[in-house]
């Protein structure tokens, strides 16, 4: 197999193996998530995935070395693991307002919402762009499990974002 041969097979496998992780998370979401949507208030459902994206600071293991291979390009690294890390402060700071019902918390949801897919998407494309995997290493983990769920629950937030909320 040539290079070109081999990066192409990689970039195929890549795409193949990224289509269903969304659809499962999103299946597992409309079967048991979504339905419960009319039965709570918006901010019931909120609280666990702000929780979940608190955590995004994970994605500075982007910029450390044993988490990744050398050659992770920085085009990608540095945007993803700074974008992950200022999505998982926004997250945390709009517990509280969702918990307390402050008048900021909805706009503070949308900020986070808003950023945070900006952000999943911009690392795909950068990282496609820049033939990140190849050296991602064991933070690989990272974009195989880990992105489809946070898409999959930006979606949810912005099925939340859009009904009304009860103080």
């Amino acid at each position: 197999m040539t290079d070109t041969n081999f990066w192409l097979f990689l970039a195929a496998a890549s795409l193949i193996a990224a289509i269903p992780g969304p659809g499962i998370f999103y299946v597992a979401a409309r079967l048991y998530l979504l339905p419960l949507v009319s039965r709570f208030r918006p901010q019931q459902i909120l609280v666990p995935i702000l929780l979940l994206h608190s955590t995004r600071h994970l994605g500075m293991m982007f910029l450390t070395r044993g988490a990744t291979y050398p050659g992770l390009p920085q085009e990608f690294a540095y945007p993803a693991a700074f974008g992950d890390l200022i999505t998982a402060i926004i997250a945390f700071a709009a517990i509280p307002l969702v918990l307390r019902g402050s008048g900021f918390a909805k706009p503070t949801v949308w900020t986070f919402n808003i950023f945070g897919t900006v952000d999943l998407f911009a690392a795909i494309t950068t990282a496609t762009i820049y033939n990140a995997p190849v050296a991602m290493g064991p933070a690989y983990w990272i974009p195989a499990c880990w992105v489809p769920l946070l898409l999959v629950t930006h979606y949810v937030t912005f099925v939340l974002l859009r009904r009304r909320w009860e103080r």
